[in-house]
């Protein structure tokens, strides 16, 4: 038995939860997969899981053996690493998540100075809005907004972006200009954002001088993928609040005009986020240093247009 391959095996079934995300992630047949696990068990002369048709389940023993050998792993990945760095450009495979309008408007277009700088690095890049799981999806980063709460991840502030209020030239037209954020709730339509994780609507925040008001009206039309929820607003289904950057070429084109520019709200942090236990491979560490330097004016982009 390869023990040490045996271990990679045996601890990405425990971090994805089965045999076939692990078999997966590690580029290896399921069969294998289950004979190396068996074979350390039997090594061992413990089970470190319990396997059923519908479950998979870790075992006390399984647990205890997963932290000491998950530890070692990284300490054998923390010295391969350290020669590597020094000797040897980075290489190799990065999955990373992001959100829709986020991956369009920021971080696509800075990619080909990443693959410029590191040709050698390979990326596959989940786009969606919808949270992912970073260790059973095997995601090296995802590049999102809003606060962290999980204790088991690492964050790191990429910037901060404007939220703006705006609609169509047309929907103005027809139904009026809102002057102050409580006129939303008299007349006007609203495309709400609908989270993907929670599928609530998202409510329309307001601060000026202090004051902060949070508009919570049911909407004519909710979105979940924040692209699609763009482009609601550009057909003039109703007003939409989003990211400055987002709207910034519908609003310098003239297909989009702000409202309500006086009452924008805090501005909304953006984080890279990777998971606390793995080993941060030379791949990930120079993406995390240039996407550091090269997000903040990016995501921060918010025009001067045509305001009402």
């Amino acid at each position: 038995m390869d023990q040490l391959l045996a271990i990679r095996a045996f601890t990405r079934v425990v971090e994805t939860g089965s045999f076939t995300r692990g078999a997966d992630s590690l580029n290896m047949p399921i069969a294998t997969v289950s004979k190396l696990v068996r074979e350390l068990e039997a090594h061992l002369g413990v089970r470190l899981l319990q396997r059923t048709t519908r479950r998979l389940t870790v075992t006390p023993e399984g647990h205890e053996y997963y932290a000491k050998s998950g530890r070692v792993l990284r300490e054998l990945e923390d010295i391969d690493g350290s020669f590597n760095m020094a000797r040897s450009k980075p290489r190799g495979h990065l999955r990373i998540d992001v959100g829709g309008s986020t991956a369009r408007d920021v971080l696509i277009p800075l990619l080909p100075d990443f693959m410029a700088r590191y040709p050698d690095i390979r990326i596959d890049l989940g786009v969606s809005d919808r949270s992912v799981d970073l260790i059973s999806d095997n995601v090296d980063c995802v590049i999102r907004g809003g606060a962290m709460e999980s204790s088991s991840l690492v964050s790191r502030r990429l910037g901060e972006a404007v939220l703006i209020t705006c609609a169509s030239p047309g929907y103005l037209k027809q139904f009026g200009t809102p002057a102050y954020p409580d006129e939303l709730k008299n007349g006007h339509r609203l495309v709400s954002y609908v989270s993907s994780d929670t599928g609530r609507p998202i409510p329309f925040r307001f601060e000026r001088d202090g004051e902060k008001t949070e508009i919570k009206v049911e909407h004519r039309v909710g979105v979940n993928e924040s692209n699609a929820h763009l482009a609601a607003c550009v057909a003039g289904l109703g007003i939409v609040q989003t990211f400055g950057y987002a709207a910034a070429g519908a609003l310098r084109d003239g297909s989009l005009v702000e409202i309500l520019a006086g009452w924008r709200p805090a501005r909304y942090p953006f984080q890279l986020v990777y998971p606390q236990a793995r080993h941060v491979t030379h791949r990930l560490r120079v993406f995390m240093e240039w996407v550091l330097e090269a997000f903040p004016e990016r995501v921060g982009e918010c025009p001067e247009s045509q305001r009402r």
